[in-house]
């Protein structure tokens, strides 16, 4: 069984403990961990001592009840663990005396109230330069949100094990270097800024993904991402990023509802019933890429809202040029050039000049970038039926269909195969 990352906990325990276990995993997992991180310093020790506390929560809580908090007895199990191991340690390290003043607030401290802030105080933390860049963003979504190699991999492009690796080596990092789990001074927030927010989306990159609904922790993924970033906005309110983060991020939560029709079917962005989208949401989207833009300080994010706001326009039917879609695009490689941004930039040359140009665009990339790559499979399979190279395109589609994680969407290429 898994709970909240926690893997191998005993399965024996009746339904409704295995239940409340799962919710307080998905509703407070990161933020117990944020806590306990915070006094301790050490992210694995913390991790350690969490999954023990649901182990004995499986063990105990069929014969004592479901404690009235539960997120309360499970910190505070953790908390004795986390003492219990630095009592029997021979090493006495620079936190002890952190360890014997939180002993002393065991009795006083409610435990149950992470608020959010800790959570964003822990984005910082694993923001922190000694740490590998590449460990970085995957390092806040297991620490913060209880995410494990395996569910998030794919927001990364890597391979589960060597996600799991980078992470291994960013905690040992984290342990040899001593860092300090301290929110980090004014001055140290816009260094660390563009990490937390790729977190922040990688996120929400990972619920947006679940399109078949399959895993409620990462169903609760996205609100938890709008969420934190909206925070940081009124932290950095000069920062106009955060504020191109949230636009992009609720131009596409306000399309959610029509990501599937009446009878499950998945339903991309040209095909949607603009009725079912959140309006609201959209419009708050829009103020959001306003104001950052009235800062005067271009960005990655606020030009991938850009993006997504035309799309969103156009489909509203308002005029929006194809070539102006394809100059975001540009703005956006010269700024932070990805495999996404080029396979997107291809669809859009596509629709701004032609099939044949879009097919062009993306042959000119390397083989081993996009080999994996499900979306750009997806993009040719539709460029080459448009010229009417069928057999190529079913092949095309072929490949998408394997390299898809969503049934809907396999289901969605094979109709468009076989059409």
């Amino acid at each position: 069984m898994t709970v909240g990352g926690v893997d191998g906990v005993d399965g024996a325990a009746p339904p409704e403990v295995h239940e409340a276990a799962e919710r307080a995993a998905r509703q407070s997992y990161g933020r117990l961990v944020a806590i306990l991180s915070a006094r301790t310093r050490d992210i694995a020790a913390s991790e350690d001592a969490l999954a023990d506390a649901f182990a004995r929560a499986l063990e105990r809580w069929p014969a004592e009840g479901i404690p009235r908090q539960p997120e309360a007895w499970l910190l505070a199990v953790a908390r004795h663990r986390v003492l219990d191991a630095w009592r029997h340690s021979r090493v006495q390290d620079e936190a002890s005396q952190t360890l014997l003043a939180l002993a002393d607030t065991f009795a006083a401290d409610s435990g149950g109230e992470a608020v959010p802030d800790e959570r964003l105080r822990l984005f910082f933390v694993c923001a922190h330069p000694a740490i590998d860049a590449a460990a970085r963003a995957p390092l806040m979504l297991q620490t913060v949100l209880g995410l494990d190699a395996a569910r998030m991999a794919g927001a990364f492009l890597v391979a589960p094990a060597t996600l799991g690796q980078r992470l291994v080596r960013a905690k040992a990092r984290i342990r040899a270097a001593r860092i300090p789990f301290e929110f980090p001074r004014a001055r140290d927030l816009p260094q660390r800024l563009q990490d937390v927010l790729d977190g922040i989306y990688a996120a929400y990159g990972t619920g947006w993904d679940d399109i078949d609904g399959a895993d409620s922790a990462q169903r609760g993924l996205t609100g938890e991402a709008i969420d934190l970033c909206r925070i940081l906005c009124g932290l950095m309110p000069r920062e106009p990023e955060p504020l191109g983060l949230l636009a992009l991020m609720l131009f596409c939560e306000s399309r959610a509802a029509a990501r599937r029709s009446e009878d499950g079917a998945y339903v991309p962005l040209d095909q949607q019933d603009s009725r079912r989208w959140d309006l609201a949401m959209h419009t708050q989207a829009e103020q959001a890429l306003r104001h950052a833009a009235s800062l005067g300080m271009a960005g990655a994010y606020q030009l991938e809202a850009a993006i997504q706001s035309a799309h969103c326009a156009r489909h509203l039917g308002a005029e929006v040029p194809a070539g102006a879609v394809v100059a975001l695009y540009d703005g956006l490689l010269a700024l932070r050039p990805s495999t996404g941004a080029r396979v997107s930039r291809a669809c859009a040359l596509a629709r701004a000049e032609g099939p044949a140009a879009g097919l062009q665009a993306l042959d000119a990339m390397a083989a081993n970038e996009v080999a994996s790559y499900q979306p750009f499979w997806a993009a040719r399979a539709h460029l080459l039926s448009a010229i009417g190279e069928c057999d190529a395109a079913r092949a095309a589609y072929a490949r998408a269909m394997g390299l898809a994680t969503s049934p809907a969407v396999r289901a969605h290429l094979a109709s468009e195969a076989e059409r």
